[in-house]
């Protein structure tokens, strides 16, 4: 079994915030959809991953305000996905 020091991980996990995983989150709901080629499911994950960013007290991003932005950015580009989609 590989031992990996804990001073190694814990040294790169000091420098991610939630904006981090949230952003590791859309990257992984969007490659999700992909293969189902629908436009509908595609729209109701970025709302959702969209109202996280939103819902997401700024002090647990890092004190970043852009996180917000983008996701004030997905709800409103989620629905206009959802209903142009088939």
């Amino acid at each position: 079994m590989i031992e990996v020091p804990l001073q190694t991980i814990d040294n790169i996990m000091l420098e991610l915030h939630m904006g981090h995983a949230l952003i590791g989150l859309l990257v992984l709901a969007i490659l999700g959809t992909l293969p189902l080629k629908s436009m509908k499911i595609m729209g109701l994950n970025l709302m959702l991953v969209g109202s996280l960013f939103v819902l997401t007290p700024v002090s647990t991003t890092g004190d970043m305000v852009i996180f917000r932005l983008i996701g004030v950015a997905l709800v409103m580009v989620g629905p206009m996905l959802y209903f142009i989609g088939r």
